[in-house]
């Protein structure tokens, strides 16, 4: 007999198809009560242990304790191998945020000047000495959705070869009105890393012999000449200083495997974390404070001069400026510095306002951070950008993070 193939299931007549989604406006962004809640990977329960000497737990696994006697080997305990990391997560906290998590819109270009076009993300990474370096800066949610380029920017360089060779890591951020600000953030980053190029014999012989005051002073110095380099580039615009501005922030690595020592320095807000024994600590260093007793012409003002003359009563009222002199330039941020010597295991992390902000205000950030990020080994390039895109509701700023593994 002819057999006959079998009849295929087919719609009813009276289900209509799926309606076809529509593209969001730029005008009209998705709200949040619309938006259906984007599934996301959960823990493993399991109830913490008991006991008065009972560790901690991390995750989704507990670390076990050392026996007396034996050496920690940072990757095997008497169990065996501890298991990976719990997966990299969509989101923190209990809802997602509005925007969408990938890229939607491009910045308008201009054919005479493709130059200007900055890339949705940077990546980057490398190994020299006892550190594993992985830096990135990714364009937020906020401006993937309105068509704006990125305005933090990030340079990667090595100078010099070998056990003398200096890695620079320099993050920089426009300021948010201005139109150019992205490539402000760009050009400070090439004019630090020209300057530190030029003196990277002197500073890595001054971080290897932990020389922290001519640390400090030269890299003062060469941050002033290239935030001036600004300025200057803003004058000949035709543009306010305030519009072609930008913050500074650079990390400078010893490519010498017995060298620990780690220098911060730069102008601006942002962040300056290290994970230690997987707690977070925030090392950012404070400006200059004023110390000792007020003397005339700096800090508050003393009831009387030197001589007893009584000084009259400040009402507040801001002087006329005189036509003989110049206005007083505004204040500038102060100078940022700080040296680190690393442990073996430790996590520093320089980053940019747009994850420091999260990182402080979001503790499930940090918990799920210190999970991922305290195995044996560091992530690799990709799973490193999945880490730090982890969204948080309310934060959707550009963000750029440089951290350093420790061997």
């Amino acid at each position: 007999m002819p057999r006959h193939p079998a009849p295929q299931p087919s719609r009813p007549a009276d289900v209509p198809a799926a309606p076809e989604a529509e593209p969001a406006s730029e005008a009209d962004p998705v709200s949040e009560a619309d938006r259906a809640p984007e599934a996301t990977p959960t823990l493993a329960d399991r109830p913490p242990p008991s006991g008065p000497t009972a560790a901690p737990v991390y995750g989704d696994w507990t670390p076990a304790a050392p026996a007396d006697g034996e050496p920690e080997d940072g990757g095997e305990s008497r169990l065996g191998p501890l298991p990976p990391p719990p997966p990299s997560r969509a989101y923190v906290g209990t809802r997602p945020p509005t925007y969408d998590a990938e890229p939607t819109a491009l910045p308008a270009a201009d054919p005479d000047d493709l130059d200007a076009l900055v890339p949705d993300t940077v990546l980057d990474g490398a190994r020299y000495g006892a550190c594993t370096l992985r830096a990135v800066s990714v364009r937020g949610d906020s401006a993937r959705y309105r068509g704006e380029p990125r305005r933090d920017a990030l340079l990667t360089a090595r100078f010099g070869a070998g056990e003398r060779a200096l890695v620079l890591v320099a993050l920089a951020t426009g300021a948010r009105t201005a139109p150019g600000a992205h490539l402000a953030a760009a050009e400070v980053c090439r004019w630090i890393a020209a300057a530190v190029g030029r003196s990277h014999e002197r500073l890595t012989g001054d971080i290897r012999a932990a020389r922290r005051a001519d640390l400090k002073a030269g890299l003062h110095r060469l941050t002033d000449r290239s935030l001036g380099k600004l300025r200057a580039a803003a004058a000949e615009q035709g543009l306010d200083p305030d519009d072609y501005a930008a913050t500074l922030r650079c990390l400078l690595l010893s490519a010498d495997p017995e060298c620990r020592t780690r220098v911060f320095f730069g102008v601006g807000p942002g962040g300056l974390f290290r994970l230690r024994d997987r707690e977070w600590q925030d090392i950012e260093p404070e400006v200059a404070e004023v110390k000792g007793e007020p003397v005339l012409g700096f800090g508050s003002a003393p009831h009387e001069t030197p001589d007893g003359d009584r000084l009259t009563m400040d009402l507040g009222i801001p002087t006329p400026p005189s036509p003989y002199e110049p206005a007083p330039e505004p204040p500038r941020e102060p100078f940022r510095f700080r040296t680190s010597v690393a442990r073996p295991g430790d996590v520093l992390l320089m980053c940019g306002t747009g994850f420091a902000e999260p990182l402080r205000g979001e503790p499930e950030l940090r918990a799920h951070l210190a999970d991922r990020w305290s195995g044996p080994e560091p992530p690799g390039l990709t799973a490193y950008l999945a880490d730090t895109q982890v969204r948080v509701k309310g934060y959707a700023d550009d963000r750029t993070a440089v951290a350093v593994w420790e061997a």
